[in-house]
């Protein structure tokens, strides 16, 4: 009996790490992690780099887990449908994963996820998300779904993670309305 209540312990201890909110390490004033990934936008392959988004303006990267998946298709369609709102703030969006990233081509073109509207890039075995600590603890490899928020200087000024995808391009839209206002 000990021991079935141990495991039930062991097991509710899972599943409140698998359902709490992730937490992104880097904090808001920090120096932003410089990266280059390939990347695709509308399907098609093209390198992207960080310092070179920055001269265009603010730019938020948003970590994700896999393409493809449920959390993660939501969170690429809401992107895609403000995408014009980021745009009219000068700001970059891109998407970031280790999961699935022999998908990422079709991803960012299918019109129930990126709509060819902003680029997604491949992080091939987390090495830009283990930098920015957006990795997923129940499953390494992968990236977690995490969104910064990062200024022309490359200082972080928001950090938002989150497994839900429901909140992160609310809140990182209004990080970067603030950022005009300053």
């Amino acid at each position: 009996m000990k021991s079935l209540s141990k495991l039930a312990a062991v097991a509710l201890v899972g599943v409140a790490a698998l359902a709490s909110p992730a937490h992104a390490a880097l904090k808001e004033g920090t120096q932003a992690p410089d990266f280059t990934l390939p990347a695709y936008l509308a399907g098609q392959p093209f390198t992207f780099k960080l310092t070179d988004a920055l001269k265009k303006g603010p730019v938020v990267v948003y970590f994700f887990p896999a393409a493809h998946t449920a959390g993660c298709n939501l969170e690429a369609h809401l992107f895609s449908q403000a995408i014009d709102k980021f745009k009219a703030m000068h700001a970059t969006v891109i998407g970031v994963t280790a999961g699935n990233t022999d998908q990422l081509a079709a991803f960012s073109k299918e019109t129930e996820h990126c709509s060819g509207k902003f680029p997604v890039a491949a992080d091939e075995g987390a090495k830009v998300a283990k930098q920015y600590d957006a990795t997923l603890l129940m499953r390494p490899g992968w990236s977690d779904r995490t969104s910064y928020v990062i200024d022309p200087s490359g200082k972080i000024t928001y950090v938002y993670s989150a497994l839900n995808p429901n909140k992160h391009v609310e809140n990182t839209l209004d990080a970067v309305k603030a950022l005009e206002h300053k």
